[in-house]
C-alpha cells in the first residue's frame, strides 16, 4: 500500500470514503449518495474543500485508490460532530470495504496524525458510533473519549 496526499481530483473518492464512513454497519440500510449528500448537514463536510486547514490523505494499491483519511477545521457556529475547538482538526477516515481488516486504517491514521503534528497542530478529534469497530483503532492510538454528540462519541488525541 502506498500513501500520498490528496488533492481537488479526489474530492469524488473522498466523498465516497465519507459516505463509507456513515455506513460502516451493513445492516443498516444505505441511501443513494445523491440522497445522503442532499442534507446541508453533510453536504458541508466537504464544501468548499481546499479552505486553509484542509488536508487529506489516500491510501493505493497498484495505483487504485482503497481508503482516505482527512481532516478540516470548523468554527464555534460552523462546524461537524467532532468539533471540539477552532484550532483542533476533525478528521475523517474510511476504508474501501474489501480492505478492511488489513491493517490500512491504521497506516492511514498514524500518517494523518503525523501531517496534523507537521502542520503545527496540538491535538485532532473524531466522531465515531461507539458500536464502530473503528472505535477500537481510535482507542488503540491514544483517542480518548472527551464528549458525545447525538449518537457518536467525541475523541480527541493530543501530543
Amino acid at each position: 500500500m502506498q500513501i500520498r496526499t490528496g488533492n481537488h481530483q479526489d474530492l469524488p473518492f473522498i466523498k465516497r470514503m465519507l459516505f463509507e464512513a456513515f455506513f460502516w454497519n451493513p445492516e443498516i440500510p444505505r441511501p443513494s449518495m445523491d440522497d445522503f449528500f442532499r442534507s446541508g448537514e453533510i453536504k458541508k463536510l466537504l464544501a468548499n474543500w481546499g479552505r486553509p486547514g484542509d488536508r487529506a490523505i489516500i491510501a493505493e494499491i497498484d495505483k487504485k485508490p482503497v481508503g482516505a483519511a482527512w481532516f478540516r477545521l470548523w468554527t464555534e457556529s460552523d462546524h461537524s460532530y467532532g468539533f471540539i475547538h477552532p484550532d483542533i482538526p476533525e478528521l475523517g477516515m474510511a476504508i474501501v470495504g474489501e480492505y478492511r481488516t488489513r491493517g490500512y486504517g491504521r497506516k492511514l491514521l498514524k500518517k494523518l496524525i503525523d501531517l496534523a503534528d507537521e502542520d503545527g497542530y496540538v491535538a485532532l478529534s473524531l466522531s465515531v458510533d461507539p458500536a464502530n469497530f473503528a472505535r477500537k483503532l481510535y482507542e488503540s492510538e491514544g483517542f480518548v473519549k472527551v464528549g458525545e454528540s447525538g449518537t457518536s462519541w467525541t475523541y480527541k488525541l493530543e501530543w
